[in-house]
């Protein structure tokens, strides 16, 4: 490889010298370098901004609303984005939370029945320099169909590509001295090694933005699809994205943000977790803030929640723009003609049957066995391949139904719960997983995220217990960490020294993590700036996550 000016590049990953050589060429790397530079203040600007916003929110104790200032964008009722083309029609169910580093399951996912697939460098993705390296290879080799037995990428479910977001930085290169934002990083290998290829098969290219937190920022991505594809030959507003409104913030500014998109939109994307955590995010300092039990009390049901996502698909519909839902994040047992299976089965379909209901043109699941039984569901309720349709022109959402919290209190099995899923993730960034699963379902950031914000805003607010009326401290939480120890060794197997020394890492990282006066924003940019995560690093690089064998171990 030959050296590019500017550029500082970590040796390949031991056993990845084939793939790191194919990724990083000249050509490669100077395009990157040119990417970087162009829009690495930009980036700086972006995140400055999101300080600047939550200090100013902080100091006034004002709420977010809908801005006068933009008004005119969505007071005007004539403008639309660009058509999305064909194989992006119909979104009924792509599979969510797949770490491309995962051959096997990318694999399996490439020859299922799904539209497409949430090909995850963010939520679900571990970023170690070994799994970016192997993910973005295992794309390049499915779009050149490298593949033995899988479909061409022109007969395979579409591949929904997603970047890192804002708050992620490429530890293993630099661009004029300082480290490349790591959502640069994945988007341009992406598409300088696969953005030609998959528009001439009509596939692509397509992305996912996630933790976009207001217009501002989906302008820049504006910028940077537009930039992208002149210096790469193609088309203007051939790469389509769909943004993750994943920040209450954000909620106010969905049309705006589709506006700014309107040439490379695909639509918006609601989910439950990160959108919950991003109240404890910007208010979770205030008591008329605190967010009840998740597992008792939140869901799409309640008001807040669904009010977003009525809004969400409100707003899509009207501007011509597909919107899509969660991820079930349940998985079905083996055992098809067990109770629990039915059981599953049925909580799934209800929960997704309302996603329907309100007006979602699709969403995700996980399981790759719930691909057919949710695709029957939409055929069954649905006329067509989507439900642009539905403008829900009868619906007015109000700035107070986005900000209205849920009743209820905390739970001692809610607060165990939320220490087992914060604890369990940080052991699994640890070993290189960004995912894993526990008590029949799979755990990623998203959910790691309103586990630790939860921990942290009841130890804040000293919120009292309903089971008991005890009083949720740092001292019982601790106590709780070191009780659960047993049952968090069980479920990830412990068997040797190691194993328990990590695991206890882990707890160690959970605890000062809700400890601290201040909130960490984001709980992957925390993990992906501390050392320990970062001299793991050397100890995993050769690890391959397993698949579906994993999957049905877990259960």
């Amino acid at each position: 490889m030959t050296a590019v000016s500017g550029v500082e590049l970590e040796p390949p990953p031991p056993g990845l010298e084939l793939e790191h050589r194919t990724l990083f060429t000249r050509e490669a790397l100077t395009f990157l370098a040119h990417l970087t530079t162009t829009f690495q203040d930009e980036v700086d600007r972006v995140l400055k901004l999101r300080t600047l916003r939550k200090a100013q929110l902080d100091q006034t104790g004002d709420l977010p609303g809908f801005s006068a200032a933009t008004a005119h964008v969505r007071d005007d009722p004539d403008w639309r984005v660009s058509p999305v083309p064909g194989r992006l029609q119909c979104r009924h169910v792509d599979i969510g939370d797949l770490a491309p580093c995962d051959t096997d399951r990318f694999c399996q996912a490439l020859k299922s029945p799904a539209q497409g697939i949430q090909v995850d460098f963010d939520d679900g993705n571990c970023p170690t320099y070994h799994n970016q390296v192997k993910g973005i290879y295992n794309v390049h080799q499915a779009v050149h169909n490298q593949f033995p037995n899988a479909p061409p990428i022109s007969q395979a479910p579409i591949l929904m590509l997603r970047p890192r977001a804002w708050n992620m930085v490429e530890h293993c290169m630099m661009v004029n001295g300082k480290e490349v934002p790591g959502p640069l990083h994945d988007f341009g290998l992406l598409m300088f090694h696969n953005g030609s290829l998959l528009f001439q098969n009509q596939s692509g290219p397509f992305f996912y933005l996630s933790k976009v937190e207001s217009y501002l920022e989906a302008r820049l991505w504006n910028q940077i699809f537009t930039w992208t594809e002149q210096k790469l030959g193609l088309p203007v507003g051939c790469i389509k994205a769909t943004v993750l409104i994943e920040n209450v913030l954000a909620s106010f500014e969905m049309e705006e943000i589709l506006f700014e998109l309107k040439d490379h939109s695909a639509g918006l994307n609601c989910g439950i977790w990160d959108y919950s955590a991003s109240f404890v995010n910007k208010f979770g300092h205030r008591p008329d803030f605190l967010l009840p039990d998740r597992s008792k009390y939140v869901n799409m049901e309640k008001r807040f929640l669904r009010s977003y996502m009525d809004l969400l698909v409100q707003t899509c519909h009207r501007r011509g723009a597909l919107a899509t839902g969660g991820m079930a994040a349940l998985l079905l047992p083996p055992d098809k003609d067990s109770a629990l299976y039915s059981t599953v089965l049925h909580t799934v379909t209800r929960l997704k049957l309302l996603e329907i209901k309100a007006g979602v043109d699709g969403f995700m699941v996980y399981d790759m066995d719930l691909i057919e039984p949710m695709q029957k569901l939409f055929q069954a309720h649905t006329m067509s391949d989507n439900q642009l349709n539905e403008l829900r022109s009868d619906l007015r959402v109000t700035r107070e139904d986005l900000l209205s919290m849920p009743a209820g209190g905390v739970t001692l099995f809610g607060l165990k719960h939320n220490i087992a899923v914060g604890v369990l993730f940080i052991e699994a960034w640890l070993t290189g997983r960004g995912h894993f699963f526990y008590k029949g379902q799979v755990e990623d950031s998203a959910t790691a995220e309103i586990s630790r914000s939860q921990v942290w805003q009841w130890i804040r607010h000293q919120v009292r217990l309903e089971d008991d009326g005890t009083t949720v401290t740092r001292a019982l939480v601790q106590d709780l960490v070191q009780e659960m120890m047993g049952h968090l060794k069980e479920t990830i197997r412990c068997k040797t020294v190691r194993d328990e020394q990590r695991l206890a890492t882990a707890a160690a990282m959970f605890l000062e993590v809700v400890q601290r006066s201040d909130f960490p924003e984001f709980l992957t940019t925390y993990l992906n700036l501390d050392h320990t995560f970062l001299s793991s690093q050397g100890q995993h690089q050769s690890l391959e996550l397993r698949g579906g064998g994993e999957l049905q171990s877990k259960l």
